[in-house]
């Protein structure tokens, strides 16, 4: 395994195609590949290593799924209660129902009660205006709302339709995050911090590019028609919360770690992060007859069009893409995965007992070299654990 992932990545970084790329694979035995290639930097000789610093954007989302499970665990919050209950503003946002003649946007209150179901399935109405125009032109006639002393204001935005409605990529899972601070009374990274990162030992994962990391921190870089250009990270260091749908900066042995501990039924390394049962209602179905539809960029700078499995029949969990049936590469049908903007990726395979983790940082989202190279990974993968 480690000569055949070696021998494709280096093919790829030694081209020039992506700048660093870090890989590993875990099954039951363990660790089973870990290896960085190419330079955390395009046009520099500093090489990608396997600790570098990466920010892995929505690979939060499953992070901070696991916390709030956690706390439904404890009884402290509710899957299927009012989110409100927690978070007023949950309670008063508005639905935009389209535009008017006059091309001011049509605000109607939601038909249904949002849940932090609804927030971890993406089917609460929030949308993300990389991959919505509807949003995006909202955000064009509406100012965004002022920051107020008691609370920030950034995720403020409409609903793009009734929760429950359908399935579209968003901010729900930033809500999520906000409703752990309210549930827990700290701060999302110091409850993951206690909850998830030290239990497990991800000693390189935090909110934000941080003191003692940044020496590590490969470079963020924008695909544009000259090359690779290297451009500054996107979350800043004192970003005013603590984004928990894209916050995280980690390391792919950190998130190795948290992916092993979902693959053997919520415990890892001795420490017990969620009951069996959580794991395997977070892995299966829970958005019901909706499906998860391909996303169309809004923004082509952040993403390219995305598909994960064209023409397949895709559900989501708690918080993952599934895929219902078997890929061309190997992984088993009822397999969890997703990735971050910067094109990191990461599946679970609960059937054949495998997950791995593919990062670079480079965007738009869903590059086709970095989608080809995660085919490959994937077909290598398998081929070697035959």
């Amino acid at each position: 395994m480690i000569d055949s992932i070696n021998a494709l990545i280096e093919g790829v970084t030694a081209r020039g195609v992506l700048p660093g790329v870090v890989a590993g694979v875990a099954t039951d035995a363990g660790v089973v590949h870990l290896s960085a290639h190419g330079v955390r930097e395009h046009g520099s000789s500093t090489p990608m290593a396997t600790d570098s610093v990466l920010w892995i954007a929505s690979m939060t989302k499953a992070v901070t799924a696991v916390g709030a499970m956690q706390l439904v665990e404890r009884g402290v919050l509710d899957l299927d209660a009012p989110a409100s209950e927690m978070l007023t503003y949950l309670g008063r946002v508005q639905v935009c129902d389209g535009f008017d003649a006059a091309g001011q946007p049509r605000l109607r209150p939601p038909r249904t009660r949002m849940t932090l179901r609804h927030l971890l399935t993406h089917t609460a109405g929030f949308v993300y205006p990389i991959w919505n125009a509807d949003l995006v032109r909202y955000q064009a006639i509406v100012p965004a709302p002022v920051p107020a002393p008691d609370r920030d204001t950034s995720l403020e935005m409409p609903l793009m339709f009734d929760p429950g409605a359908r399935w579209e990529y968003g901010i729900g899972i930033d809500w999520a995050g906000r409703m752990i601070e309210a549930a827990s009374g700290q701060r999302l990274g110091a409850y993951l911090a206690q909850h998830v990162f030290a239990p497990l030992g991800m000693t390189s994962t935090r909110f934000g590019p941080t003191p003692g990391l940044g020496e590590r921190q490969a470079s963020l870089h924008a695909r544009t028609p000259d090359g690779l250009l290297p451009i500054p990270g996107v979350v800043p260091a004192d970003a005013p919360f603590d984004g928990g749908g894209a916050g995280l900066y980690s390391t792919v042995p950190d998130y190795l770690q948290f992916v092993q501990m979902l693959l053997h039924g919520g415990t890892f390394n001795g420490a017990r992060i969620l009951a069996s049962t959580t794991v395997a209602m977070m892995s299966e179905n829970q958005i019901g007859t909706l499906d998860v539809a391909p996303l169309h960029t809004a923004n082509a700078p952040l993403s390219n069009d995305c598909d994960f499995f064209p023409g397949m029949t895709q559900k989501w969990g708690l918080s993952f893409l599934i895929n219902t049936l078997p890929t061309a590469e190997g992984r088993a049908a009822g397999s969890l995965c997703w990735a971050g903007l910067a094109n990191s990726y990461f599946w679970i395979d609960p059937t054949r007992r495998v997950a791995a983790v593919l990062a670079t940082q480079v965007l738009p989202f869903f590059d086709p070299d970095a989608v080809a190279l995660l085919r490959d990974f994937e077909r290598v993968t398998y081929q070697a654990l035959r």
